[in-house]
C-alpha cells in the first residue's frame, strides 16, 4: 500500500522501520519542524525526521494544516493509508477524509484509560498494572476514534517510562503490521464511555519528590518519570535526579536517611537504586556513592 507515515518522536521510529521493512511504499514522512535545541540553539531534526532521511524518504514539516496549500500537498500525495504515531499536531477533518482506507493512530494506552500526550509516564505513576497498544482510526476528537486492534502488557515493578517506551513501540511495529495486511478485516469496535481519563502532559513542576507520601506512590513517580524529566530532591545544594528505585520495608520520619540511599517515606521506605547529580551522568547507587556523602541525615 501507499503509505503516508506521520510521527515524530524516537517512538515513532521502530514503527517507522517495520512499516518499510513490510513491503509497504512509505511515500512521504511527516513530522515536526526542527527546532532549536541545546546551549548552541542548533536546530536539531527530530527523530523521525532523521530516520526518514537515512534512508532516502521524503520528508515534509508544515507548522498545521490551516493553510488550503499543506492539505491539498497532503491529498495531493494520493495515498492509500495515513499511519500517525505520536505526530504532535491536530489533523483537520479534510485530511482524516482525504485517505482512501482512514487515518490510523497507533496509542499508547488501553483506550479510553489515558488518551492524550503522556500515557506512558502517567500509566506508571498511578500504579496500573497493564497498560497496551490501540491501533485505532482516527476522528476529530483526541484520541476517540473506534479500535480496530489491542494488545495488552503487563507493567512490571522494575518498569520505568524508557523501559515500557521501548517495550510498547515494539508491540506498536507488532500491531500495525498485522493491521495493515488487511485494514477491511477488522471490526471498528467504538470506546466505551466508562472509564475515560486524560494522560495530561508531564510538567517539570510535578517532579520534586515529596518524602511525606507513602513508598509505593514514591516509586511510581520516580519510575514514572525517569528518564525525562526526571523525579528530583535537594540535599542541601545539592539537586539529585532519581532515575531507579524500589520499595523496601522501612521507617522513620519522612525524608530520613535509613541507610546509604534507603529513605522513609510516609508510610514504609524506598531504595534509591540510580541517581544523578547536577551536571553528572547517571550512576547505579553504589558507584554513586563512592563519590558523594549525603551531608544530612534527613531529606526535606
Amino acid at each position: 500500500m501507499r503509505v503516508i507515515f506521520m510521527g515524530s518522536p524516537e517512538f515513532s521510529v521502530p514503527i517507522l522501520n517495520s512499516i518499510i521493512a513490510s513491503g509497504h511504499d512509505v511515500i512521504a514522512v511527516y513530522c515536526q519542524p526542527p527546532r532549536p535545541a541545546g546551549r548552541g540553539k542548533k536546530e536539531k531534526l527530530t527523530p523521525v525526521h532523521s530516520r526518514a532521511l537515512e534512508i532516502g524518504l521524503e520528508v515534509r514539516h508544515p507548522v498545521d494544516f490551516k493553510s488550503k496549500a499543506a492539505v491539498s500537498d497532503f491529498v495531493a500525495l494520493n495515498a492509500d493509508i495515513a499511519i500517525v504515531v505520536a505526530y504532535g499536531l491536530i489533523l483537520p477533518q479534510e485530511i482524516l477524509s482525504s485517505v482512501d482506507k482512514g487515518c490510523l493512530n497507533i496509542h499508547a494506552s488501553l483506550l479510553p484509560r489515558w488518551r492524550g500526550a503522556a500515557p506512558i509516564h502517567r500509566a506508571i505513576i498511578s500504579g496500573d498494572d497493564r497498560t497496551g497498544i490501540c491501533v485505532m482510526q482516527m476522528d476529530a476528537g483526541l484520541d476517540t476514534g473506534n479500535v480496530l486492534y489491542k494488545k495488552e502488557t503487563e507493567i512490571l515493578p522494575t518498569d520505568t517510562t524508557a523501559i515500557l517506551h521501548d517495550r510498547l513501540a515494539n508491540i506498536g511495529s507488532e500491531c500495525i503490521i498485522k493491521v495493515l495486511e488487511n485494514p477491511n478485516s477488522f471490526e471498528a469496535v467504538p470506546q466505551s464511555d466508562m472509564g475515560i481519563t486524560y494522560a495530561t502532559k508531564i510538567d517539570k513542576s510535578e517532579s520534586k519528590i515529596s518524602w511525606n507520601k507513602p513508598a509505593i506512590e514514591i516509586d511510581r513517580k520516580i519510575r514514572g518519570l525517569s528518564p525525562f524529566p526526571g523525579a528530583w530532591f535537594d540535599d542541601g545544594e545539592q539537586r539529585i535526579k532519581v532515575l531507579m528505585s524500589e520499595v523496601i520495608e522501612g521507617s522513620g520520619s519522612p525524608g530520613e536517611i535509613l541507610d546509604n540511599v534507603s529513605i522513609a517515606c510516609q508510610s514504609g521506605a524506598v531504595r534509591l537504586t540510580r541517581l544523578q547529580r547536577a551536571g553528572k551522568g547517571a550512576m547505579d547507587s553504589h558507584d554513586f556513592l563512592l563519590g558523594y556523602s549525603f551531608p544530612n541525615k534527613k531529606l526535606i
